[in-house]
């Protein structure tokens, strides 16, 4: 079996499986288990299309960084939970689904996967460090198009995308990129910073969408190259030059919030697959009623012993 890693956007997928399953899915005591079995089920079902030898599950330690915050007051403000608590900012989460957090991570240990996160940091950044740094081709599953990024058929990083559901799954390669965005997955972030993401609060340069953003980026390669040929007033109309001028203090700290950290010191984590250790599953399967999908979750990852 080739070795590949695949790493876990882990709350991109366990908001889609609460989502996803309906909270009749219960424990025996009657609290909700829907996004642990989600999970597990799509973990089951990852392991068996993509055949990973290495898996890590990729959490965030800090879900808006101060620092990104700091640079781009507007990022993520619209999930900001009011009021904060202890001065930090608290992610609107239903309560149904943040008490099945400390289970999720319990069944991801019980099953082998390490959690690897990173202080002031998200799994993006853990996820763009691991990928970056792997010797092995890799495989990032997550529902967040800010990773497309990471898309590299040289490395061999693919992304798998979520967003269209379980059934509907997107292998993106650097191909796929080209033909869904009309830019190459290293000019991605700077489309993305251009474009703009309300899902993650930012505004984007006002008036370029998807198509100028793509159109500037095949004439000037980059976003340095298309803000110096809006100050030279070459290479541009002049009212997208007037759009990219007038977004000049968001175009100068915006990539940095947008683009990925990929150079985290992070401790050496090793994520190949093991036996799961069946009567440790058998009591948490029993304890919180999570059934078949257990069982098809270790029965997934043990085809990859």
């Amino acid at each position: 079996m080739a070795d590949r890693l695949m790493l876990l956007d882990s709350a991109s997928l366990y908001f889609r499986a609460f989502y996803g399953v309906p909270d009749s899915v219960t424990a025996p005591d009657g609290r909700p288990i829907n996004a642990v079995r989600g999970l597990l089920d799509m973990i089951a079902k990852l392991v068996d299309a993509y055949e990973p030898s290495h898996l890590v599950a990729c959490w965030d330690d800090d879900w808006r960084p101060q620092w990104r915050v700091d640079l781009l007051p507007s990022y993520k403000t619209h999930r900001v939970a009011e009021p904060a608590v202890s001065g930090a900012d608290v992610e609107v989460v239903p309560d149904p689904l943040q008490a099945q957090v400390p289970v999720i991570r319990e069944a991801l240990g019980v099953l082998g996967i390490p959690i690897v996160g990173a202080a002031d940091h998200e799994a993006d950044d853990v996820i763009g460090t691991l990928a970056t740094r792997s010797d092995i081709p890799v495989d990032v599953v997550t529902g967040d198009r800010d990773l497309i990024q990471l898309v590299d058929d040289a490395r061999g990083i693919r992304v798998v995308y979520t967003g269209r559901g379980m059934s509907n799954l997107d292998v993106l390669t650097d191909d796929a990129v080209i033909a869904k965005y009309a830019v190459r997955p290293d000019q991605y972030a700077d489309f993305a910073t251009m474009r703009g993401d309300a899902s993650d609060g930012l505004p984007g340069v006002a008036g370029v969408g998807d198509k100028t953003a793509a159109t500037l980026l095949a004439a000037h390669g980059d976003l340095d190259g298309i803000v110096a040929a809006a100050e030279r007033g070459d290479g541009m109309t002049a009212g997208v030059r007037a759009k990219i001028t007038a977004a000049a203090e968001y175009l100068a700290v915006a990539p940095r919030v947008v683009n990925v950290v990929r150079d985290l010191p992070l401790a050496p984590v090793d994520g190949r697959i093991r036996p799961v250790d069946q009567d440790a599953l058998d009591e948490l399967a029993t304890r919180w009623g999570l059934g078949a999908s257990a069982t098809r979750a270790a029965a997934s990852l043990g085809k990859r012993v």
